[in-house]
C-alpha cells in the first residue's frame, strides 16, 4: 500500500494565497508529488499533514545530524530560554560555543558567528579582499556558496552555454541577478589543478573558494593531490584559500573534510550540522586574518542575530554530543551499511547508477556509469528517472532529496536502514 499526500497538496494550494508557491524557499518548490507539510518529527522520522510517518534523509537539508528533537539540545535550549533570548551583547554560552568550535576545526583560531552560510561567505570574501588588496574571486562550477548575486554563478550552468572545460563561461543563477556583481568572479572547472595553478599565477586573485569535497552537486572527492596542490598554489601567490564546509563541517568528521583529508585552508565557512536545526553559521580562520575584523583594517562584519543565545545553547549541546566517544564511528558504520545497501539494490534491479561520497552524506548518480569527477560529469545524470524513484520511495515512507543527496543521522539505526533498503527495493520493482 502506497501513501497519499493529498492533505499536503491542499494545504500548499491554500497557503499560496499568502506565500509564493506556498513555501518560503525556492529549494522547496517543485517537489514530487507535492511540497510536503509537516506536523512533528522525532529521531529519524517526519510526520506529515496526512498522518504519514516518513524515514527522513533530507534531515532539514543536512542540519539534523543528531536526528529530530535530540533531547540534549532541547534541554539546553529550554534552560537558555529561562535566562534570555537576545541581549544585543555577549553571553557566556557564546564564549563556550566559540571555544568548543575552535578546538574542533583545524583552521579555527578565531570564529565569527552569523545566522546563515550565505552571510558567512560574504564576510569571508570581504575579509580576503581587505587583506590582499585584490578584487578577483575564483570559484568552481557546481559549487554553491549562497544565493546572493556576487556568488550565484555557474552553480547549475546549462550544458549548451558552459563553454570549454579549460575556459568556462560564467552563468548567472537566477532572473534578476545583477550582472555587475559577477564582474570580479571567475569560474573554473573543479578537480583540475593545472587550471588553478595557471590562473593564480597572475597574482591578482584575492580568494579561491570551494567545497573541499563537492557535496552540493553530487558527492565527489578531490582527486589525489588536488587539495594539497591548491593549498600550495594559494600560498605561493598570497591568495586566501577558503573552504566552504557548510555541508561537510561537523558532519563527515569533528573537523570536517579538512581534518579528514589533512589540508588546512586559511578560512572556513561552516553551518548546518553545527546546531541541530537552529540558524547558526559562521566563519573561522587564522588569528592573523580574523583579527582584522576587530583591529587594523577593522573589516565591517555585523548582524543583529549573530550568536543569539538560544542558537548558541543549541550549538554547545550539538558539538558536545558529536564529541562524545563513538558518535562519528556510529555515523560512519551505519552510513557505510546504507550506502552498500543502496548500491546493491540498484545493481540487483539492473539500474545504472553510482553511489559516491561519505557515509554521512552520499550521492546517488542515477544513470551514471562511472564516478563523477566534477560538475560536467554530474550533468549526465538521469534526473527525471531519479525523481520517479524518489517519488516511489516517498510513497513507501522514505524521503530522500531529488538532487541525489542522502544525509544520515545518529538516529538512523540498523532497523531503520533495513526498512529503507526494503522500501528502495519495492520502489525499484514498481518502476
Amino acid at each position: 500500500m502506497t501513501l497519499s499526500f493529498q492533505h499536503s497538496r491542499d494545504r500548499i494550494q491554500l497557503a499560496s494565497r499568502y506565500l509564493p508557491g506556498g513555501v518560503s524557499s525556492n529549494f522547496r518548490l517543485g517537489i514530487s508529488p507535492t511540497p510536503l507539510v509537516f506536523d512533528h518529527a522525532e529521531g529519524p522520522y517526519l510526520h506529515d499533514a496526512d498522518g504519514n510517518r516518513l524515514i527522513d534523509y533530507y534531515l532539514g537539508m543536512g542540519p539534523m545530524i543528531l536526528g529530530h528533537k535530540p533531547q540534549a539540545v532541547v534541554e539546553a535550549v529550554q534552560a537558555q530560554l529561562g535566562k534570555g533570548i537576545l541581549f544585543g551583547g555577549q553571553s557566556e554560552v557564546e564564549f563556550e560555543a566559540a571555544e568548543l568550535l575552535c578546538g574542533m576545526l583545524p583552521s579555527a583560531e578565531r570564529v565569527r558567528f552569523s545566522s546563515s552560510g550565505s552571510e558567512a561567505v560574504q564576510a569571508a570574501l570581504r575579509l580576503a579582499r581587505a587583506i590582499t588588496g585584490r578584487g578577483t574571486i575564483v570559484k568552481f562550477e557546481g559549487h554553491y556558496h549562497g544565493w546572493l548575486d556576487n556568488v550565484l554563478w555557474s552553480v547549475a550552468p546549462a550544458p549548451d552555454r558552459m563553454g570549454g572545460e579549460a575556459a568556462p563561461v560564467p552563468q548567472s543563477g537566477t532572473a534578476g541577478q545583477d550582472d555587475l556583481a559577477g564582474q570580479r568572479v571567475e569560474v573554473l572547472s573543479w578537480n583540475r589543478l593545472d587550471l588553478v595553478e595557471e590562473r593564480l599565477a597572475r597574482g591578482d586573485v584575492a580568494a579561491l573558494i570551494m567545497e573541499p569535497a563537492m557535496c552540493n552537486t553530487g558527492a565527489i572527492f578531490p582527486a589525489a593531490g588536488y587539495l594539497e596542490g591548491v593549498r600550495q598554489a594559494c600560498s605561493k601567490v598570497g591568495t586566501v584559500l577558503i573552504f566552504d564546509e557548510v555541508i561537510t563541517g561537523f558532519r563527515v568528521s569533528a573537523g570536517g573534510v579538512q581534518q579528514r583529508l589533512g589540508v588546512t585552508p586559511d578560512l572556513t565557512i561552516f553551518g548546518k550540522a553545527v546546531a541541530s536545526g537552529f540558524p547558526v553559521a559562521g566563519l573561522v580562520g587564522k588569528a592573523a586574518l580574523m583579527d582584522e575584523f576587530a583591529a587594523g583594517r577593522k573589516v565591517m562584519h555585523g548582524g543583529t542575530y549573530n550568536s543569539q543565545s538560544i542558537a548558541m545553547a543549541a550549538t554547545v549541546a550539538t558539538l558536545k554530543a558529536l564529541k562524545a566517544p563513538g558518535s562519528y564511528e556510529k555515523l560512519e558504520q551505519r552510513g557505510a551499511r546504507l550506502m552498500e545497501g543502496v548500491r546493491s539494490a540498484l545493481a540487483a534491479a539492473g539500474a545504472t547508477a553510482t553511489v559516491t561520497g561519505f557515509p554521512q552524506i552520499f550521492h546517488v548518480g542515477f544513470g551514471l556509469k562511472a564516478a563523477p569527477r566534477n560538475y560536467r560529469d554530474i550533468i549526465a545524470t538521469d534526473r527525471a528517472g531519479y525523481v520517479r524513484l524518489t517519488t516511489a520511495l516517498l510513497e513507501r515512507g522514505v524521503r530522500v532529496l531529488e538532487r541525489g543527496a542522502w544525509f544520515i543521522s545518529t538516529e538512523h539505526d540498523d532497523a531503520v536502514i533495513d526498512e529503507t533498503i526494503a522500501s528502495l527495493k519495492g520502489a525499484l520493482a514498481s518502476l
